[in-house]
């Protein structure tokens, strides 16, 4: 049976790689999509491979950066299928550079399209949500925001883009505090995955290579689209709040910052206390991940 019959989704950043594997597997599962992409034609040629297998889909080119260019996509969704259930945040590019040598330029193209643009469609699908829950109508609204292991842990090369996933982490984490109360949940997913991201240096194109031999292909990007699907779904109402991580047949869920026990004084410490004291707190914590590159 398809677990997303009847329900509508604007995935952004879907005329290419995962974007485009979770338009079509969200559209396979009965679910309507709004194609969201700058690139037109990349975007249309999504669509065609939806409506051609028997799937609803149609192309929005709204830049997600652009507050108000955003509310088109959220209003085509609602004029074009009656409504809006999903919004999939999942377009994102990359500036990758050593700190040290980072522009400006790169820094804020980061912000702008990975953090300002899982806000700006949300905002006005929330505001729709938020309406039509104070209407009285039950709201089944589903947030699903993309954040990658380099937010999670950091990444050498990558702080630009490892700020944003990470703000895109907590940023997640806070809208399901606040919108439960309106039917809306709030998820991320930071997926490992074979795109032309993930692949533009040649040794991981080589790690990634789909296999000949017609095995389990295991970076296949439609692999992450499997569990978007299924948070996308009424089914998956009571999970909100969870950053997971997927890649190829294995899903599980980021345990994030916690605060330890630490160690009272219960009164003003002294600097030259504390060399002592913080050393034993490192030592008896739990050690972080390593940032990725180190």
């Amino acid at each position: 049976m398809s677990i997303l019959e009847g329900r509508v989704a604007i995935i952004t950043g879907a005329g290419g790689g995962l974007g485009a594997a979770h338009a079509k597997v969200l559209a396979a599962e009965g679910c309507a999509v709004v194609v969201n992409d700058i690139n037109e034609t990349a975007a249309q040629a999504v669509v065609e491979e939806i409506t051609a297998a028997g799937g609803k889909a149609v192309v929005n080119t709204s830049d997600i950066t652009n507050y108000e260019d955003s509310a088109r996509a959220v209003q085509q969704a609602i004029d074009t299928f009656g409504d809006l259930h999903v919004v999939l945040n999942n377009a994102g590019v990359n500036r990758d550079r050593m700190f040290a040598s980072m522009t400006e330029q790169e820094w804020d193209t980061i912000m702008a399209v990975h953090l300002k643009g899982h806000f700006c469609i949300t905002s006005h699908a929330v505001h729709y949500w938020r309406d039509q829950a104070k209407a009285g109508k039950a709201v089944s609204g589903r947030i699903i925001n993309t954040t990658s292991g380099a937010g999670l842990q950091g990444s050498i090369g990558q702080s630009n883009y490892a700020a944003a996933k990470g703000g895109i982490a907590a940023l997640t984490l806070n809208q399901a505090a606040e919108l439960g109360r309106y039917g809306i949940t709030a998820n991320a997913v930071a997926p490992a995955a074979r795109t032309g991201m993930t692949t533009a240096v040649e040794a991981m194109a080589t790690r990634m290579a789909k296999p000949e031999d017609g095995s389990f292909d295991y970076w296949a990007p439609e692999n992450v689209s499997t569990l978007l699907a299924w948070l996308a779904s009424e089914e998956a109402g009571d999970v909100t709040g969870k950053v997971f991580e997927s890649e190829g047949g294995r899903i599980c869920i980021c345990d994030g910052w916690r605060t330890t026990e630490g160690v009272n004084k219960n009164e003003r410490w002294e600097p030259s206390e504390l060399g002592e004291v913080v050393h034993k707190m490192i030592k008896d914590a739990v050690p972080a991940q390593k940032v990725w590159g180190s």
